[in-house]
Protein backbone atom coordinates (compact mmCIF):
# COMPACT_ATOMS: atom_id res chain seq x y z
CA UNK A 1 0.00 0.00 0.00
CA UNK A 2 2.80 2.41 0.86
CA UNK A 3 4.52 1.67 -2.44
CA UNK A 4 1.35 2.46 -4.39
CA UNK A 5 0.83 5.84 -2.67
CA UNK A 6 4.48 6.89 -2.84
CA UNK A 7 4.47 7.08 -6.63
CA UNK A 8 1.60 9.55 -7.08
CA UNK A 9 2.84 11.64 -4.15
CA UNK A 10 6.28 12.00 -5.70
CA UNK A 11 4.77 12.78 -9.11
CA UNK A 12 2.55 15.41 -7.54
CA UNK A 13 5.52 17.05 -5.85
CA UNK A 14 7.47 17.06 -9.11
CA UNK A 15 4.50 18.57 -10.95
CA UNK A 16 4.06 21.26 -8.30
CA UNK A 17 7.77 22.09 -8.40
CA UNK A 18 7.70 22.27 -12.21
CA UNK A 19 4.69 24.60 -12.18
CA UNK A 20 6.33 26.83 -9.58
CA UNK A 21 9.51 26.96 -11.66
CA UNK A 22 7.60 27.99 -14.78
CA UNK A 23 5.62 30.57 -12.80
CA UNK A 24 8.86 32.00 -11.38
CA UNK A 25 10.36 32.30 -14.86
CA UNK A 26 7.29 34.20 -16.06
CA UNK A 27 7.31 36.47 -13.02
CA UNK A 28 11.03 37.25 -13.48
CA UNK A 29 10.24 38.37 -17.01
CA UNK A 30 7.33 40.53 -15.88
CA UNK A 31 9.36 42.00 -13.02
CA UNK A 32 12.21 42.85 -15.39
CA UNK A 33 9.80 44.55 -17.79
CA UNK A 34 8.14 46.48 -14.97
CA UNK A 35 11.50 47.49 -13.51
CA UNK A 36 12.67 48.74 -16.89
CA UNK A 37 9.54 50.80 -17.36
CA UNK A 38 9.74 52.27 -13.84
CA UNK A 39 13.42 53.16 -14.30
CA UNK A 40 12.68 54.94 -17.57
CA UNK A 41 9.73 56.84 -16.09
CA UNK A 42 11.70 57.95 -13.02
CA UNK A 43 14.78 58.86 -15.02
CA UNK A 44 12.92 60.69 -17.78
CA UNK A 45 10.38 62.48 -15.60
CA UNK A 46 12.53 65.57 -14.86
CA UNK A 47 12.86 66.30 -18.59
CA UNK A 48 9.19 65.57 -19.28
CA UNK A 49 8.12 67.79 -16.39
CA UNK A 50 10.52 70.58 -17.41
CA UNK A 51 9.58 70.75 -21.11
CA UNK A 52 6.03 69.41 -21.00
CA UNK A 53 4.30 68.65 -24.32
CA UNK A 54 6.93 70.76 -26.09
CA UNK A 55 9.35 67.87 -25.65
CA UNK A 56 7.39 65.80 -28.19
CA UNK A 57 6.83 68.51 -30.82
CA UNK A 58 10.12 70.42 -30.74
CA UNK A 59 13.10 69.50 -32.91
CA UNK A 60 15.54 71.56 -30.84
CA UNK A 61 18.45 69.66 -29.31
CA UNK A 62 20.99 72.00 -27.75
CA UNK A 63 22.96 70.61 -24.78
CA UNK A 64 24.67 73.98 -24.28
CA UNK A 65 21.37 75.84 -23.84
CA UNK A 66 19.75 72.82 -22.13
CA UNK A 67 16.95 72.81 -24.71
CA UNK A 68 15.79 69.36 -25.80
CA UNK A 69 13.05 68.14 -28.11
CA UNK A 70 12.26 64.62 -29.29
CA UNK A 71 10.40 65.34 -32.53
CA UNK A 72 13.41 64.82 -34.80
CA UNK A 73 14.48 61.43 -33.38
CA UNK A 74 10.86 60.24 -33.13
CA UNK A 75 10.12 61.04 -36.77
CA UNK A 76 13.48 59.60 -37.85
CA UNK A 77 12.72 56.35 -35.99
CA UNK A 78 9.26 55.98 -37.52
CA UNK A 79 10.34 56.92 -41.05
CA UNK A 80 13.40 54.66 -41.18
CA UNK A 81 11.54 51.71 -39.67
CA UNK A 82 8.56 52.22 -41.99
CA UNK A 83 10.71 52.50 -45.11
CA UNK A 84 12.71 49.45 -44.03
CA UNK A 85 9.55 47.37 -43.74
CA UNK A 86 8.28 48.59 -47.12
CA UNK A 87 11.57 47.49 -48.70
CA UNK A 88 12.09 44.26 -46.77
CA UNK A 89 8.61 42.72 -46.67
CA UNK A 90 8.14 42.07 -50.43
CA UNK A 91 11.66 40.64 -50.67
CA UNK A 92 11.08 38.43 -47.62
CA UNK A 93 7.84 37.08 -49.08
CA UNK A 94 9.56 36.41 -52.40
CA UNK A 95 12.47 34.61 -50.74
CA UNK A 96 10.16 32.48 -48.59
CA UNK A 97 7.93 31.52 -51.51
CA UNK A 98 10.93 30.70 -53.71
CA UNK A 99 12.47 28.44 -51.06
CA UNK A 100 9.22 26.58 -50.43
CA UNK A 101 7.74 26.34 -53.91
CA UNK A 102 10.32 26.78 -56.64
CA UNK A 103 13.83 26.23 -55.32
CA UNK A 104 15.37 22.76 -55.93
CA UNK A 105 15.84 20.89 -52.67
CA UNK A 106 19.61 20.67 -53.15
CA UNK A 107 19.90 24.43 -53.56
CA UNK A 108 17.27 25.35 -50.94
CA UNK A 109 19.49 24.20 -48.08
CA UNK A 110 22.32 26.52 -49.07
CA UNK A 111 20.06 29.48 -49.77
CA UNK A 112 18.41 29.02 -46.37
CA UNK A 113 21.83 28.92 -44.72
CA UNK A 114 22.80 32.15 -46.49
CA UNK A 115 19.64 33.87 -45.31
CA UNK A 116 20.19 32.73 -41.74
CA UNK A 117 23.83 33.83 -41.95
CA UNK A 118 22.68 37.39 -42.67
CA UNK A 119 20.77 37.35 -39.38
CA UNK A 120 23.95 36.46 -37.49
CA UNK A 121 26.09 39.31 -38.80
CA UNK A 122 26.70 41.92 -36.04
CA UNK A 123 24.98 45.24 -36.55
CA UNK A 124 28.24 47.17 -36.36
CA UNK A 125 29.45 45.28 -39.44
CA UNK A 126 26.35 46.41 -41.32
CA UNK A 127 27.04 49.95 -40.17
CA UNK A 128 30.65 49.91 -41.34
CA UNK A 129 29.65 48.42 -44.68
CA UNK A 130 26.97 51.07 -45.04
CA UNK A 131 29.39 53.89 -44.22
CA UNK A 132 32.33 52.80 -46.39
CA UNK A 133 30.56 50.99 -49.26
CA UNK A 134 26.86 51.77 -49.55
CA UNK A 135 26.97 55.49 -48.74
CA UNK A 136 29.68 56.42 -51.32
CA UNK A 137 28.03 54.25 -53.97
CA UNK A 138 24.60 55.72 -53.26
CA UNK A 139 25.92 59.29 -53.34
CA UNK A 140 27.71 58.75 -56.66
CA UNK A 141 25.13 56.68 -58.54
CA UNK A 142 21.81 57.86 -57.07
CA UNK A 143 22.00 61.21 -55.32
CA UNK A 144 24.25 63.06 -57.77
CA UNK A 145 22.29 62.00 -60.90
CA UNK A 146 19.03 63.01 -59.22
CA UNK A 147 20.61 66.29 -58.10
CA UNK A 148 21.33 67.24 -61.72
CA UNK A 149 18.10 65.88 -63.24
CA UNK A 150 15.30 66.77 -60.81
CA UNK A 151 13.95 70.31 -60.63
CA UNK A 152 14.77 71.54 -57.08
CA UNK A 153 11.49 73.48 -56.90
CA UNK A 154 9.30 70.51 -57.82
CA UNK A 155 7.74 67.94 -55.49
CA UNK A 156 10.43 65.40 -56.37
CA UNK A 157 13.11 68.00 -55.85
CA UNK A 158 11.92 68.64 -52.31
CA UNK A 159 11.53 64.91 -51.67
CA UNK A 160 15.11 64.13 -52.75
CA UNK A 161 16.92 67.25 -51.60
CA UNK A 162 19.95 66.88 -49.35
CA UNK A 163 23.73 66.87 -49.30
CA UNK A 164 24.94 64.13 -51.70
CA UNK A 165 27.15 62.30 -49.23
CA UNK A 166 25.14 59.08 -48.91
CA UNK A 167 24.46 59.53 -45.18
CA UNK A 168 20.74 60.11 -44.87
CA UNK A 169 17.37 58.74 -43.84
CA UNK A 170 16.93 56.62 -46.95
CA UNK A 171 20.27 54.80 -46.80
CA UNK A 172 19.70 54.13 -43.09
CA UNK A 173 16.37 52.56 -44.03
CA UNK A 174 18.14 50.43 -46.65
CA UNK A 175 20.54 49.12 -44.03
CA UNK A 176 17.64 48.35 -41.71
CA UNK A 177 15.81 46.55 -44.52
CA UNK A 178 18.84 44.31 -45.11
CA UNK A 179 19.06 43.60 -41.38
CA UNK A 180 15.40 42.69 -40.82
CA UNK A 181 15.04 40.77 -44.09
CA UNK A 182 16.48 37.43 -42.87
CA UNK A 183 14.31 37.44 -39.73
CA UNK A 184 11.10 37.94 -41.65
CA UNK A 185 12.07 35.59 -44.50
CA UNK A 186 13.06 32.76 -42.16
CA UNK A 187 9.83 32.94 -40.16
CA UNK A 188 7.69 33.20 -43.30
CA UNK A 189 9.46 30.18 -44.79
CA UNK A 190 8.68 28.09 -41.71
CA UNK A 191 5.07 29.27 -41.82
CA UNK A 192 4.69 28.37 -45.48
CA UNK A 193 6.12 24.93 -44.76
CA UNK A 194 3.36 24.48 -42.18
CA UNK A 195 0.67 24.67 -44.87
CA UNK A 196 -0.70 21.09 -45.20
CA UNK A 197 0.61 19.32 -48.27
CA UNK A 198 -2.82 17.98 -49.21
CA UNK A 199 -4.21 21.52 -49.36
CA UNK A 200 -1.58 22.59 -51.88
CA UNK A 201 -1.92 19.37 -53.88
CA UNK A 202 -5.70 19.76 -53.99
CA UNK A 203 -5.30 23.27 -55.39
CA UNK A 204 -2.87 22.07 -58.05
CA UNK A 205 -5.24 19.19 -58.82
CA UNK A 206 -8.01 21.67 -59.52
CA UNK A 207 -5.80 23.34 -62.13
CA UNK A 208 -4.52 26.28 -60.11
CA UNK A 209 -1.28 27.90 -61.20
CA UNK A 210 1.63 28.32 -58.77
CA UNK A 211 0.76 32.01 -58.47
CA UNK A 212 -2.84 31.17 -57.55
CA UNK A 213 -1.76 28.53 -55.04
CA UNK A 214 0.59 30.95 -53.31
CA UNK A 215 -1.65 34.03 -53.40
CA UNK A 216 -5.04 32.37 -52.83
CA UNK A 217 -4.16 29.41 -50.63
CA UNK A 218 -0.79 29.61 -48.87
CA UNK A 219 -0.52 33.28 -47.96
CA UNK A 220 -4.12 33.53 -46.63
CA UNK A 221 -3.51 30.33 -44.64
CA UNK A 222 -0.57 31.89 -42.74
CA UNK A 223 -1.86 35.48 -42.71
CA UNK A 224 -2.49 35.62 -38.98
CA UNK A 225 0.89 34.17 -38.01
CA UNK A 226 2.68 36.29 -40.62
CA UNK A 227 1.74 39.39 -38.63
CA UNK A 228 4.03 38.11 -35.89
CA UNK A 229 6.88 37.80 -38.38
CA UNK A 230 6.36 41.37 -39.53
CA UNK A 231 6.29 42.61 -35.94
CA UNK A 232 9.55 40.77 -35.26
CA UNK A 233 11.19 42.69 -38.07
CA UNK A 234 9.56 45.98 -37.08
CA UNK A 235 10.77 45.64 -33.49
CA UNK A 236 14.32 45.07 -34.73
CA UNK A 237 14.08 48.09 -37.04
CA UNK A 238 12.72 50.40 -34.33
CA UNK A 239 15.44 49.58 -31.83
CA UNK A 240 18.50 49.18 -34.05
CA UNK A 241 21.36 51.38 -32.87
CA UNK A 242 24.88 51.03 -34.21
CA UNK A 243 24.16 50.38 -37.88
CA UNK A 244 21.86 53.41 -38.06
CA UNK A 245 24.27 55.60 -36.09
CA UNK A 246 26.98 55.03 -38.68
CA UNK A 247 24.97 56.10 -41.71
CA UNK A 248 21.98 58.31 -40.82
CA UNK A 249 23.97 61.54 -40.51
CA UNK A 250 23.04 62.14 -36.84
CA UNK A 251 21.29 65.47 -37.29
CA UNK A 252 18.64 66.33 -34.70
CA UNK A 253 16.73 68.55 -37.10
CA UNK A 254 13.31 67.52 -38.33
CA UNK A 255 13.92 65.48 -41.54
CA UNK A 256 12.35 67.28 -44.50
CA UNK A 257 13.30 64.85 -47.29
CA UNK A 258 14.35 61.25 -47.85
CA UNK A 259 17.94 62.29 -48.51
CA UNK A 260 18.23 64.58 -45.49
CA UNK A 261 20.39 63.68 -42.52
CA UNK A 262 18.49 62.68 -39.44
CA UNK A 263 18.60 60.67 -36.27
CA UNK A 264 16.65 57.99 -34.46
CA UNK A 265 15.93 57.59 -30.79
CA UNK A 266 18.40 54.74 -30.46
CA UNK A 267 21.17 56.54 -32.37
CA UNK A 268 20.71 59.70 -30.28
CA UNK A 269 21.01 57.76 -27.04
CA UNK A 270 24.08 55.87 -28.30
CA UNK A 271 25.80 59.05 -29.45
CA UNK A 272 25.24 61.18 -26.38
CA UNK A 273 24.66 59.08 -23.28
CA UNK A 274 28.35 58.68 -22.46
CA UNK A 275 28.96 62.42 -22.91
CA UNK A 276 25.85 63.71 -21.12
CA UNK A 277 27.19 65.97 -18.38
CA UNK A 278 24.06 67.55 -16.91
CA UNK A 279 21.16 65.91 -15.12
CA UNK A 280 18.66 67.39 -17.56
CA UNK A 281 20.59 66.00 -20.54
CA UNK A 282 20.63 62.51 -19.03
CA UNK A 283 16.94 62.82 -18.20
CA UNK A 284 16.14 63.85 -21.78
CA UNK A 285 17.94 60.77 -23.09
CA UNK A 286 16.06 58.53 -20.66
CA UNK A 287 12.82 60.19 -21.76
CA UNK A 288 13.73 59.27 -25.33
CA UNK A 289 14.18 55.68 -24.17
CA UNK A 290 10.73 55.81 -22.62
CA UNK A 291 9.26 57.10 -25.88
CA UNK A 292 10.90 54.24 -27.79
CA UNK A 293 9.49 51.79 -25.26
CA UNK A 294 6.00 53.22 -25.77
CA UNK A 295 6.33 53.13 -29.57
CA UNK A 296 7.43 49.49 -29.53
CA UNK A 297 4.65 48.58 -27.09
CA UNK A 298 2.09 50.36 -29.29
CA UNK A 299 3.31 48.38 -32.31
CA UNK A 300 2.88 45.12 -30.39
CA UNK A 301 -0.60 46.12 -29.24
CA UNK A 302 -1.51 46.97 -32.82
CA UNK A 303 -0.29 43.56 -33.93
CA UNK A 304 -2.40 41.83 -31.27
CA UNK A 305 -5.47 43.81 -32.39
CA UNK A 306 -4.88 42.78 -36.00
CA UNK A 307 -4.54 39.16 -34.98
CA UNK A 308 -7.75 39.47 -32.96
CA UNK A 309 -9.60 40.82 -35.98
CA UNK A 310 -8.28 37.99 -38.11
CA UNK A 311 -9.57 35.46 -35.59
CA UNK A 312 -12.97 37.14 -35.58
Amino acid sequence: MSVETAGPSRAARQDAFFQALCFSAAMVLMATLAGLLVALVIGGWPALAHFGPKFFISAAWDPVAEDYGAAGPIVGTLVTAGLAMVMALPLAVGIAVFLVEFCPSVLAKYVSMAVELLAGIPSIVYGMWGLFVLAPWFALHVQLPLFYVVDPDSFWGHLFEGIPNGANIFTAAMILAIMVLPYIATVLRELLLSVPTHVREAAYGMGCTPYEVVSKIMLPYIRRSAIGAVMLGLGRALGETMAVTFIIGNSHEFPRSLFASGSTIASTIANEFAEASSDLHVSALLALGLVLFVITFAALVGARLLIGREKA
